[in-house]
Order: C-alpha cells, then sequence, then structure tokens
C-alpha cells in the first residue's frame, strides 16, 4: 500500500493530465460527429479484421466436421435424385428406387482409411462393416465414379478390392449406346483400365463416357467410369479400348457402398434349373 502511494505521489502531475486528456477525448468524440465517426470506424475496423481472423482459424478446426457434414448431405441428395422421393432419409443410409432401371438400392457413406495402387492386386479399407449392413459383393463408388467391389467385412470394417486389381471384371458400356464389354486392369498405370470385347461395329471414338453396364446384380447402371484415350484392334470380333479414369485411385476418400435390395431374388431366379 505504501509503495502505491508513493507512486500517486509521485505521478501526480502526469496522471491528472491523463486524467483531463481522457476528458477532452471523450468530450470531443461525444460532441463532434466527424470525430466520432471516424473513431467508431476506426473501432470497427480493428473489432472487424480480429474476428474475421478468428472467424477463419475456427473454420479451419472445423473442416474435418464441415466434410462430414457434406459427405452424409450428398448421400442424402445421391439418393433423392436417383428416386425422387424424400422418404426413409437417415443420416448413414437411406433406401431409394432407381426406378430407370427397375432396381432397389440403399447407399451408404464410409471413408477409406487404407489404399493400395502400386502393386497387382490392391484394395481398400473402409470404416463401415458388417455393423452398418455392409456385406461382401458390393458396389463402391465416390462422386467421380467407380471405386471397386467389397470383398471381405467385419464388424466394424470392410475390405474392397480396387478397380485396379488384377482379378477385377466390371460390366461396362459406352454411354447413350448399348455396346458393352467387360472392363479389366491390365497393372500398367494407376491412372488407365482397359475395356474388353467391344464389338468391331461399336461407334467408337476418342473422349468417349464409359459407364457400368448394370447387367450385374452389383453396380447400378450409369454409373461413371472413365473416358476413352486409345482403341486397339486385338481380334476380328472384338477391340480392346484403354480407358482413363474419372477417379484419382491414388487419392481416394470418402466412398458411398451400394446394395442391391433385389440381389437374393436376381440370383435366385438366375440360377433356377430348366424343368
Amino acid at each position: 500500500m505504501q509503495q502505491l502511494i508513493y507512486f500517486f505521489q509521485k505521478n501526480k502531475y502526469l496522471l491528472f493530465f491523463l486524467m483531463l486528456q481522457f476528458i477532452a477525448l471523450v468530450i470531443t468524440f461525444n460532441n463532434l460527429n466527424f470525430h466520432k465517426s471516424k473513431f467508431v470506424n476506426s473501432a470497427n475496423t480493428i473489432t472487424g479484421g480480429f474476428y474475421d481472423k478468428m472467424a477463419n482459424l475456427s473454420t479451419y478446426f472445423k473442416l474435418k466436421t464441415y466434410n462430414e457434414q457434406l459427405v452424409e448431405e450428398n448421400t442424402r441428395l445421391r439418393n433423392l435424385l436417383s428416386n425422387n422421393t424424400y422418404n426413409n432419409i437417415t443420416t448413414d443410409s437411406v433406401q431409394i428406387d432407381t426406378t430407370n432401371y427397375l432396381q432397389k438400392f440403399t447407399y451408404t457413406n464410409a471413408k477409406v482409411i487404407n489404399n493400395n495402387y502400386t502393386k497387382p492386386f490392391n484394395f481398400l479399407t473402409i470404416n463401415k462393416g458388417e455393423n452398418q449392413g455392409i456385406r461382401k459383393e458390393m458396389a463402391v463408388i465416390n462422386g467421380r465414379g467407380i471405386v471397386g467391389i467389397t470383398d471381405n467385412t467385419t464388424a466394424l470394417y470392410s475390405r474392397v478390392q480396387s478397380v485396379l486389381n488384377r482379378n477385377s471384371k466390371i460390366n461396362a458400356r459406352l454411354k447413350n449406346t448399348r455396346y458393352f464389354g467387360t472392363l479389366i486392369w491390365n497393372g500398367d498405370s494407376y491412372k488407365t483400365v482397359q475395356l474388353t470385347d467391344i464389338p468391331r461395329q461399336a461407334p467408337v471414338k476418342i473422349g468417349d463416357t464409359i459407364v457400368t453396364d448394370g447387367k450385374s446384380t452389383i453396380f447400378p447402371e450409369g454409373i461413371l467410369i472413365g473416358k476413352v484415350i486409345r482403341l486397339r484392334k486385338e481380334n476380328t470380333v472384338g477391340n480392346t479400348l484403354d480407358i482413363a479414369l474419372f477417379n484419382d485411385m491414388s487419392n481416394i476418400g470418402p466412398v458411398y457402398v451400394i446394395k442391391n435390395l433385389h440381389k437374393q431374388e436376381l440370383k435366385s431366379l438366375e440360377n433356377t434349373e430348366n424343368e
């Protein structure tokens, strides 16, 4: 306390001057509109800039949450666009009718947590499994096109056979035509796959889009795959096309797993022996 009293006694003239200065500034800003507006504008500029920086910082740390929300929203929109209905909407899985192709599907969003693309037989791991309804032989896609097919599941995780796998075989066709073939991978480049057995009379041009054919019980019809970048005449019956994938298979994040709810019924019908 004694030191505080000593401080005020020693600096009483300076403190008295500062007090008078403060009073003068308050009177000036309160009575002169020009000075008041300048002060307010300067204060708003400083605080506005501070709030803007804080908002940007907060947004950066929330990017993961925002991305998860976008994936969930895309799941809902994908189903709504396919079915034109708002029935049975949930966060992770939505039941829809793809009336264009007379099949019924559910879409479940997931995230790739491990990805191989440099080996002859590549696989991915996703963070959804049997507890979320994932089973073997389900299509896996993202916003750019096909990714692969589930081939093994546990309670919480699933392994996906990548389209970049020498064992991968997927029905595919030229978009806007009915000419189809088998999509394979020759193991050369992670950016390119091959479409084999395309009839020679098919009107193929460089740049044509390739989509899923829908003849299997795994992929719906019309899922994007890639574009034709080369045509190779293999024999007198069919051609082989080199297809540049729309997906960057070295950088796969959020995906959608597709379940065909009519799969078992269709398989039972197709496996029925002739009586």
